[in-house]
Parts: structure tokens; C-alpha cells; sequence
């Protein structure tokens, strides 16, 4: 790898209350001497990833793909809703919420030409969730901050906070690039044929992804009967320019001061809504986006959710929530325990200047990913299913 003489200069927004892995922080030394890098910016919610770090702001002379990874463009949206709190009905909106990516949605060719997108750009995908950390998730306020109600929050009304990016066209971009470029570690020049030609996808990924969170938006708002609108819509993992290179937020919001930006934590803790100061301009305009994860997925499997009922446990919050998730290993590796503490990350971002709270919303319906119930029947009839007495097709 080639690596600059001097290392960038890394800056922490965490206290010494924050869990960060040794190993973050070696990978946060080794991204600041990658080529071009001149300064890093490090949030509470730090934590190992595959290329570097996770959770920070990296400025650079030179493009990193790298950092960015396959999922360009993905990102937090939190929607508002028409229906009010004291009409839920918790069990009755998961059913709803079941079969969310089942909902109809208008011609995404027109969706895709209003983006300014091409109208072929991976239409099918469209509205759809995936797998890993994304989710949708219909919340109510726990506790509004003084001057939270001026934000248009209201606690009496329910909200939908969606996480998720690119999909299959990140990945392409991302898979392309990795082949064409052998040497890909060292970065790409900006102002060459390969560096124009990434941005350019880039681009065009951040705006599929932020549409497609919309869509997905709009068809739990369906399945919950209600009208939507959108409070806040922040990307993490992207790059966007500056007067003194390229900014890159892998897994950190990208925001600028005034702006409103959720901060998720999990399934079973509460998410934030908070405001960017003035002061993100210290942190290059980023903070944390979420919690953050504490254990890797390998890891949690040996920690819980190890028979059937300690899963079904997994599924169900305190505030008398519940997780929609049909895939067993997703429901382990996405448990409550995997993550950090979002009180503590916003804690040491308002005490680092660059937020101020204005909400703590609670989960009550995660939709993650649910079986086709179509598929299902026809699993069911046949033989093999049968003689099987239906066993080796449960997913818990």
C-alpha cells in the first residue's frame, strides 16, 4: 500500500465513556496515512469495518471507494405520519407492516425520471429494504426536548424512521470499480477518466438510495392506511465535496449546521432526532447516524438467541414493540445486545457541541424482512415438505 509520509491528523468527538475497539483504532491509523488523506474525523459510534473504520469523516485530496464500500448513497429518512398515537393498534400494524414490499407503488419510471435518473436504473429494486442493519420502523415520541415541537414533532403522532441505501446497483458500482482497479487502496485521482466516472455513479447511487427509502416509506404508509411527510432524509456513506478536497462519511450523516438528522439505535432502545450545530464544522460536517455495533455478527451468535424461545424473545421490546424478522440468523445478528448505547453517543455529541436533542422516539414496529407468503404456500405443498411434517421450513 502506498501510504503518506505524515499521518493525517485524527480528531475524537467521543469521551473516554464511549466503547471503542482497539481495532477501530488501529484502522483509523492506518486511514490516515491512505494517499491524499489530510484529516479524520471520529464519532462515538466508532467501530471496525471491513476497509476502515466505521463512523467517521475523512477528508481527502483523493477519491477512496474504498471507505464508501458497496452500499454508496445509503442513509436515515424519518417520515411523519397522519395517524395519531392513541388510534394504534401494535399487533394490528405489524400484520399491516408484514406485508409492506407487497404494496403496489406508482410508475417507477416516472419516480426514476423526476429523480433525474434514468428510467432502466435498476426499477425493480425499487421500495425494497435488504438485509444487514436496514430496516423500517414505525415510532412513537418517547420525550420531546424543549424546541422540539417547533421542528413540526408531535407527541401524539406517530413516525417512520427508514434505513437503508443503494442495493444491488451500489454493489455493481462498487464490484466495477474494485475490478477495474487493481490498486484500488491507493484511491483515485479525482480529475482522471476513472475517478469522474465513479463520482458520477456515486451520484446517481445517493439519489436512487434516497429514493428508494421514500418508496419504502410510502408503502408502509399504505399498509398502515395514512399520509406521510418527510422530517429529515441525511445519507451516510458517501462523498461530497469541499473546498479542500472530498469529504467521505463511511457509516457517519453527512449534515450541515441547522439541518435535523435521526440518530437510530436499536429494536429495543430509543432512537434520536437531534439538530447539527454550527460546531459540525469542526467535524466536517458529519456526526454519528446511529448507535453503532458493539459485537460482530459472527460473535453475537454464540451470545444469544440460541433456541427458539430466546429468539421469539428477541422479537419483542419493553415499550411492547415488535420486530418483524423471518430470517433466524438476522434476527440474532440485529439483537438489541449488538449495539452500542445511543444515549451515550448523543451524549457525547451534545457535549462536543455538534447536536442538540429535540426528540427520543421508541420503537413499536421493525419491519426487517418478512417471508414471502406466497412462496410459503407453495413450500407447503410440497412432498418433501410434507413427509417433513412441515419441520424443515421454520425459520424459528
Amino acid at each position: 500500500m502506498t501510504s503518506s509520509a505524515h499521518p493525517a491528523v485524527i480528531n475524537h468527538f467521543f469521551s473516554g465513556s464511549a466503547w471503542i475497539e482497539g481495532a477501530a483504532l488501529d484502522q483509523l491509523d492506518e486511514m490516515s496515512r491512505l494517499p491524499g488523506v489530510l484529516e479524520i474525523a471520529a464519532f462515538p459510534d466508532l467501530h471496525p469495518g471491513k476497509y476502515g473504520a466505521t463512523g467517521v469523516a475523512l477528508l481527502s485530496s483523493q477519491l477512496h471507494p474504498l471507505l464508501i464500500g458497496n452500499d454508496i448513497g445509503c442513509g436515515m429518512s424519518l417520515f411523519g405520519l397522519d395517524l395519531p398515537l392513541r388510534k394504534l393498534k401494535v399487533d394490528k400494524a405489524a400484520e399491516r407492516l408484514r406485508r409492506l414490499e407487497a404494496q403496489a407503488i406508482a410508475d417507477v419510471s416516472d419516480l426514476l425520471a423526476q429523480a433525474d435518473l434514468p428510467t432502466d436504473l435498476a426499477p425493480n429494486a425499487l421500495g425494497t429494504i435488504g438485509g444487514g442493519n436496514h430496516f423500517c420502523e414505525l415510532q412513537a415520541v418517547e420525550d420531546l426536548a424543549d424546541g422540539g415541537s417547533a421542528t413540526g414533532i408531535d407527541d401524539q403522532g406517530l413516525y417512520l424512521l427508514v434505513h437503508s441505501g443503494s442495493r444491488a446497483l451500489g454493489a455493481t458500482v462498487f464490484s466495477e470499480t474494485a475490478a477495474g482497479h487493481p490498486r484500488l487502496v491507493d484511491g483515485l485521482d479525482p480529475g482522471s477518466e476513472a475517478g469522474a466516472a465513479w463520482l458520477a455513479n456515486h451520484d446517481r447511487c445517493v439519489a436512487w438510495a434516497s429514493l428508494n427509502r421514500q418508496l419504502i416509506a410510502a408503502r408502509a404508509a399504505a399498509a398502515l392506511r395514512a399520509d406521510l411527510r418527510l422530517i429529515s432524509d441525511v445519507p451516510h456513506n458517501l462523498v461530497r465535496p469541499s473546498n479542500r478536497g472530498f469529504v467521505h462519511y463511511k457509516g457517519a450523516a453527512a449534515v450541515g449546521a441547522g439541518e435535523l438528522a435521526p440518530i437510530a439505535g436499536s429494536r429495543a432502545s430509543l432512537s434520536h432526532l437531534v439538530l447539527a450545530t454550527s460546531g459540525v464544522v469542526r467535524s466536517l460536517g458529519g456526526i454519528s447516524h446511529g448507535a453503532g455495533r458493539k459485537y460482530d455478527r459472527a460473535t453475537m451468535h454464540g451470545r444469544v438467541g440460541r433456541n427458539r424461545s430466546e429468539r421469539e424473545q428477541l422479537l419483542r421490546n419493553s415499550w411492547g414493540g415488535i420486530a418483524i424478522c423471518d430470517d433466524r440468523s438476522l434476527v440474532v445478528e440485529e439483537a438489541a445486545s449488538a449495539y452500542k448505547d445511543a444515549e451515550q453517543v448523543v451524549t457525547d455529541l451534545e457535549n462536543e457541541s455538534l447536536v442538540v436533542r429535540h426528540a427520543s422516539l421508541r420503537p413499536l414496529v421493525t419491519f426487517k424482512k418478512a417471508v414471502d407468503e406466497a412462496e410459503v404456500e407453495q413450500r407447503r405443498r410440497k412432498p418433501e415438505y410434507r413427509r417433513e411434517g412441515g419441520r424443515g421450513h421454520e425459520r424459528y
